[in-house]
């Protein structure tokens, strides 16, 4: 058997992942067990749970593997400053310190950090350590876990080494380079300057943005056209960077940007206007402008009918939704976790499809067995801390657990749920998830004040039983990772109330749209999870029951989390977050704890505060 390792770190969401003969074996991030939430830092404790998934130790490796080329993205830095000096001085002398210690000499700092996982071996007893490109670590993790034997693949982020967009060929084990967009000409940077624009964190706050979109109108977006984007019909695209501050400051606009769109960046944490709603509006629809126009003009140019999607962009699943619905393709396959941490994976399979040359056959599913790639827990394990902490709990068999939720989640209860192997990538999904009844029309109020304690106008996702997705959704397709927007179906939306047609914005909140209203957004859409009974048979039960008590096959299911905190890994992590919001219910496997019957947990005043606010 050969074992590769992939690793993604020294930038954010730093993740490590297993191999064995092409087999994703384990994958997590650093951050679930360091609780630094988008951890850049080695995965140590990532890679240690990695290995012992595998049951291996370094030793076994065939190869390491590391996601990019710390040299060419050096190379990149330096080209940058030469070009736009004497500008940039200031953001060259603050990014030179960590390159002339650490990344620069990566190969050097790697080496050290294994052997302090293993202390027994020398320098010479570790295994090769290979470098990818990060754009071509990003294409592999899209193509190789896919489902298609032959699909072309479009990576869109911030930046790699150079790249920004960049379109390969999958065809087989092969992966063969067509064309790249290079930086400063970056469609992520451009959402990213909008995310910091508006008062959110970049490389965290975009989502944000996404969410607060349909609250605007596209007043923009004829500025964005003219001043900003120079778009070309087959979706190439070059940035005006008189308007950005990107590559000599160290904020993403300049001064050029205010005056375009009237003002100063808005504060984080202050109010939000509806000049904020609106440029959200105007760049998610110039974004999923640019992701329609090349999708298209790669099956023009190809004649592949399936596309494989990944890069922080790949996150923008209103726009994913669009390629699905308006796109020529007859299948699209996203990696799950799209934007760096993926590259761990995209790394090892890299190394056993392209430097072994192993052969590959799709098998017309994913290969990525429903992102439950990370730890799991016994209920003896479960048992043994609850019983320490002494928190009461009830023991439910199978035949009595999933009746009792589903009569809990009907009631309004919010249910806290740790079962299974933790997800890898971004989106809870049904292993470290809070879920909630989308029929309610407080739930989503609810949760995002009082559990989650973020942002109000944050929508929530449902999740829906695979066969009954359709029933609900304009969509009649796999949308496992929740990585896919579809407008909810006509017959479910409720009409705008008479008296509240002159709202606008955030005022429209708490107007139901629909017959489930905690999970459809203001422009009656919805980010869709289908549940799968083949990779998560527990929560296909519950949905199951939950239908069988309400008729409704959905749940609201968000991440197992509070806002600033990375999601929960153990079940130490989910009790202390179940403790100190106002979750009714916590389930850890068959262990069901209620709240009511618990005891305070001590110094827990103001404990939210702990958290950075992003």
């Amino acid at each position: 058997m050969t074992h590769i390792l992939g690793i993604s770190a020294f930038y954010h969401d730093s993740a490590a992942c297993l191999v064995r003969d092409g087999d994703i074996i384990a994958a997590a991030q650093e951050e679930r067990f360091t609780r630094k939430k988008h951890d850049p830092q080695f995965p140590a404790h990532a890679v240690a749970y990695c290995l012992q998934e595998g049951g291996i130790t370094l030793k076994d490796l065939r190869y390491i593997v590391f996601y990019d080329k710390p040299l060419v993205k050096f190379e990149r830095l330096l080209e940058t400053y030469l070009a736009f000096a004497p500008n940039g001085l200031q953001s060259f002398v603050a990014a030179m310190p960590v390159w002339l210690k650490e990344k620069l000499f990566l190969r050097n700092l790697l080496g050290k950090e294994f052997l302090a996982l293993a202390p027994e071996l020398t320098q010479a007893m570790l295994p090769p350590l290979l470098f990818g490109e990060h754009h071509e670590s990003h294409a592999a993790s899209a193509f190789y876990p896919s489902p298609y034997e032959k699909a072309v693949v479009l990576c869109m982020d911030g930046v790699g080494e150079w790249a920004t967009t960049s379109a390969w060929l999958g065809d087989g084990n092969a992966l063969t380079p067509l064309w790249e967009i290079p930086f400063p000409h970056s469609l992520g940077l451009l959402y990213s300057a909008f995310t910091y624009y508006t008062g959110f964190k970049v490389n965290s706050g975009e989502y944000k943005v996404m969410g607060l979109a349909p609250y605007g109108e596209p007043k923009y977006v004829k500025a964005i056209y003219d001043h900003l984007l120079d778009l070309k019909p087959d979706g190439t695209f070059r940035l005006n960077m008189e308007y950005f501050d990107y590559c000599t400051g160290l904020t993403m606009t300049g001064n050029k940007f205010d005056e375009l769109f009237g003002g100063t960046p808005r504060k984080p944490e202050s109010q939000l206007t509806q000049r904020e709603m609106d440029l959200a509006r105007s760049v998610q629809e110039v974004t999923e402008e640019v992701m329609l126009r090349v999708t298209g003009a790669l099956h023009r140019e190809t004649g592949v009918e399936y596309l494989c999607m990944a890069g922080g962009v790949a996150l923008n699943c209103v726009g994913n939704g669009r390629i699905l619905r308006e796109g020529p393709f007859k299948g699209i396959w996203i990696q799950p976790a799209a934007g760096d941490a993926g590259g761990a994976v995209g790394a090892a399979l890299r190394a056993w499809y392209g430097h072994d040359d192993q052969p590959r056959r799709a098998t017309g599913t994913d290969r990525m067995k429903g992102s439950y790639l990370g730890p799991k827990h016994t209920t003896d394990e479960i048992e043994s801390f609850l019983k320490q902490v002494e928190a009461p709990y009830e023991l439910l068999d199978e035949n009595h657990l999933y009746g009792r939720l589903a009569k809990d989640l009907a009631d309004g209860k919010v249910v806290g749920w740790l079962q299974g192997r933790m997800e890898f990538g971004p989106r809870a999904l049904g292993g470290r998830s809070i879920l909630g009844d989308a029929r309610n029309t407080k739930m989503q109020s609810v949760m995002n004040l009082k559990i989650k304690y973020r942002e109000s106008f944050r929508p929530f996702a449902p999740s829906i039983l695979r066969e009954r997705v359709s029933d609900f959704f304009e969509m009649d397709t796999d949308s496992p990772y929740m990585l896919l927007v579809a407008p909810v179906q006509p017959k479910r939306r409720l009409p705008l109330p008479a008296d509240r047609s002159n709202l606008w914005g955030i005022d429209l909140l708490n107007v139901p749209r629909s017959d489930v209203p905690a999970i459809t957004h203001l422009d009656y859409s919805a980010r869709i999870q289908t549940v799968h009974e083949e990779t998560n048979p527990r929560y296909y039960r519950l949905l199951k029951a939950f239908e069988a008590q309400t008729g409704y096959p959905v749940l609201v299911n968000t991440s197992f989390n509070v806002r600033g905190e990375p999601i929960v890994c153990t079940p130490e992590d989910a009790y202390r977050c179940f403790m100190r919001t106002e979750m009714d219910v916590l389930v850890l496997e068959n262990c069901v704890l209620y709240k009511t019957q618990q005891k305070p947990l001590e110094k827990d005043t103001n404990w939210q505060k702990e958290f950075e606010l992003d």
